[in-house]
């Protein structure tokens, strides 16, 4: 029971998050952005004439535009859990992000001592371009100052990002000097591939984050340079990964499986069944593989786990996935907003739907998908067994595999919720520690840059002295003592890998926290049986 109870303390936030990345991460195959215009009948609706009645009528002002809104998202609420309205602001947001670009200066930042700080910039972006350096402070854009109390993470962003060829003058501050910058906005790519490289001669790792309009060129663009190298065995990483576009996740999918292989079928009431099968050879149809999952793992990364597991291409490690099997096609509204409305519901090649049942209602679903992580199954192997009222399938391996609620593991990793883990997490997410490793950053830069890249950073960078002045400039509260050597030695890699996140980003971090992660040596082991 205390496992469970130390559940709840970050699930909630991680279950929003999924949630969100599930509606707004679900697209029909082959509809990438298209316009689809879903009133295309012109005989007016009982709704558009109450709207015209309050407007001619009304005693009082009113804005239509967000009547409307409101009476659209509850027609939504009275749908699946995953049809949703996107208003136009939240609808280029969404679209930014399945598109994996961007019209931004290219850097990224975080806020220490509400101080914006650059701690990337973009090689051969438009900010690398005008000089910008890792360590400056912004102050302003334009007229706009950045260092009010209160200014959000969003309201920063949209200030600084504009349409492409627009102009931002930045006043930054380096040192003690002030000093302007004219930086020329353009479209900033944003890779879904957080890392790959070679775990040794024959062993390949690739983290995939979302499903986005170019995820399969990006996949390949990393895999191609892998089986030159000998790539064997590999290792593909779909934890915390929402989904996107499911033809993305099909055209993966091709990769691994031969000749014309079922990889996924759509089917509704109102969609006819539409098959979609492998149809080229593929890059790495022989190799040993495994596949990593969470309960954070959902919808497009669902349609991939399944394929694979059903024609038994992958051993599937870690915990069931989130259980999204919902297909979504996208109709653009008049006003500039846009619903995405489920049309059909996925299935594996074996018929297994993944999707957990929400004809009870949306709080239902909501609630019975919180109580099934505040249940204890992140903690046992045991709860996985028989969680769909016992309808299995058998693929070609003798592998019993389960419909509905998600894709089940065939090897089972539970989540750390011991008291030390969540001491590691609180010390991790607060600002003193993040401010103290990036001030450590700027100060040791000169020695973190002798390193060519982050394999050999992992090997020859120590954080031993490190660790100890961290621990003396923390506040009481977040002193960690009597710390276990085996929790030392993810704590020292914590530290090593966020401050190699600073100079290679999302790959240099993946790469030296692997080395520590429990998950992946699980995936290691398969490769020795």
């Amino acid at each position: 029971m205390t496992g469970n109870k130390k559940l709840q303390v970050w699930l909630p936030l991680l279950f929003s998050l999924v949630m969100i990345a599930g509606m707004f991460f679900g697209y029909k195959l082959g509809n990438k952005g298209g316009k689809n215009n879903f009133f295309s009948s012109n005989k007016r609706s009982t709704l558009q004439e109450a709207l015209d009645i309050i407007r001619l009528k009304y005693v009082d002002s009113v804005h239509l535009d967000s009547l409307q809104g409101i009476a659209i998202e509850e027609m939504m609420n009275e749908l699946d859990p995953h049809s949703v309205y996107l208003p136009p602001v939240d609808l280029k947001v969404a679209n930014e992000d399945l598109a994996g670009k961007f019209n931004g200066i290219g850097v990224e930042f975080n806020i220490f001592n509400d101080t914006v700080n650059i701690v990337y910039v973009i090689p051969n972006g438009p900010s690398d371009k005008a000089g910008l350096l890792v360590g400056d402070k912004i102050l302003k854009v334009n007229d706009s100052s950045v260092i009010q109390k209160g200014l959000s993470v969003d309201e920063i962003k949209g200030l600084i990002r504009g349409p492409g060829g627009s102009k931002a003058i930045l006043l930054i501050k380096r040192g003690t000097q002030l000093k302007n910058f004219e930086v020329t906005r353009s479209s900033i790519p944003v890779s879904s591939i957080d890392a790959a490289y070679m775990i040794d001669k024959t062993t390949g790792y690739i983290r995939l984050n979302k499903f986005t309009e170019k995820s399969y060129e990006e996949f390949m663009a990393a895999l191609e340079p892998m089986t030159k190298q000998g790539l064997k065995q590999l290792v593909l990483d779909l934890r915390g990964n929402g989904g996107g576009f499911m033809s993305e996740a099909v055209d993966i999918a091709d990769e691994f499986l031969d000749g014309d292989k079922l990889i996924v079928y759509t089917e509704g009431i109102n969609s006819k069944r539409q098959e979609y099968r492998c149809k080229r050879p593929g890059l790495f149809e022989q190799g040993k593989m495994v596949l990593m999952v969470d309960e954070l793992s959902a919808s497009a990364s669902e349609v991939l786990a399944g394929a694979l597991q059903d024609w038994c291409r992958a051993t599937i490690i870690g915990r069931r996935t989130f259980g999204k099997g919902l297909v979504q096609q996208q109709y653009d509204l008049n006003d500039g907003s846009a619903i995405r409305l489920t049309i059909a519901r996925y299935y594996t090649p074996l018929g297994r739907s993944i999707q957990k049942s929400y004809g009870k209602g949306k709080k239902v679903y909501m609630d019975e998908l919180w109580e099934r992580f505040n249940s204890g199954e992140m903690l046992s192997a045991d709860s996985l067994r028989n969680h769909n009222g016992g309808q299995k399938f058998t693929n070609s391996c003798k592998d019993t595999l389960y419909a509905g609620d998600g894709i089940t593991p065939q090897i089972f990793v539970p989540i750390d919720t011991s008291l030390s883990q969540q001491k590691i997490l609180q010390l991790t997410a607060h600002t003193s520690f993040n401010t103290f490793l990036y001030k450590f950053f700027l100060e040791n830069k000169t020695q973190i840059d002798q390193y060519k890249n982050a394999s050999e950073y992992a090997r020859g960078f120590t954080t031993s002295g490190l660790w100890q002045k961290l621990m003396s400039d923390m506040p009481d509260s977040l002193k960690l003592k009597n710390v276990s050597a085996l929790e030392n030695d993810i704590l020292q890699a914590r530290v090593k890998a966020l401050l190699a996140r600073y100079k290679w980003r999302n790959a240099g971090y993946f790469e030296v926290i692997n080395a520590a992660d429990p998950v992946m040596k699980k995936a290691l082991e398969q490769f020795i049986k």
